[in-house]
């Protein structure tokens, strides 16, 4: 019997890695950045090994789509809620073809994601690919700030926060551009297109706003008083 479905695995994953990160800590955190940053590079981190999945079973997502697409056209929404609530056994948590129903279900609002030759199939994958190491690095920096370069941490923070933040940016403009809201629900496009995809927004800023501190004052201050 599963115990988690798609949705709680996610959110487990989350509190597991912030929460991880957050029992480490032995200093007086700022904690409104420190929270946001925790959050954020631990949800990035989980997306970025389902933009892999995207990559690497991108024919299979082609398939389900098709058959999503005959099944729940003209109600996306039960498809995301399928999707979430789907049952999870234990050898199926680690298994790519599960959580690549991701994109085939994202796909319904914007087809481009069961294309390999468009630019939110790439600028996916290549998130997935580049940005796991960048936020482990600064989770590290987060809970060990005496033993990693703030030049180093920074510049790669800023690298990082403003590759997805402008990918996002691009992203949406392509969305709208294309017009792939038209005959779609508007509290549904707010929440599974605008919400979402908002949190690649406004997070980085965050994260571009502590890089930057750390390169000006040369330490980790900015995640609290060590």
């Amino acid at each position: 019997m599963a115990l988690l479905n798609i949705g709680s695995a996610m959110v487990l994953f989350i509190a597991l890695t912030t929460g991880g990160c957050l029992h480490h800590l032995h200093y007086t955190i700022n904690t409104p950045l420190v929270l946001s940053l925790l959050f954020f590079n631990n949800l990035n981190i989980l997306i970025a090994l389902c933009e892999i999945c995207l990559g690497l079973h991108i024919l299979r997502i082609k398939d389900d789509y098709a058959k999503l697409l005959t099944k729940y056209k003209g109600n996306e929404f039960g498809a995301a809620v399928a999707f979430l609530t789907k049952p999870l056994g234990v050898t199926e948590l680690l298994d790519g073809r599960v959580w690549s129903g991701m994109w085939s279900t994202y796909a319904l609002y914007d087809p481009s994601y069961q294309n390999h030759e468009s630019f939110g199939f790439f600028i996916d994958f290549g998130n997935g690919m580049s940005t796991i190491p960048p936020s482990i690095l600064i989770n590290l920096a987060i809970v060990y700030p005496t033993k990693l370069s703030p030049l180093i941490v920074g510049c790669v923070g800023i690298a990082m926060y403003w590759q997805v933040m402008y990918g996002t940016i691009i992203y949406l403009l392509s969305f709208c551009f294309n017009r792939r809201y038209e005959g779609r629900g508007f509290w549904e496009l707010t929440l599974f297109v605008g919400f979402s995809n908002s949190l690649w927004f406004f997070f980085p800023i965050v994260g571009i706003y502590a890089s930057y501190c750390m390169l000006r004052d040369g330490n980790m201050s900015v995640f609290g008083q060590v």
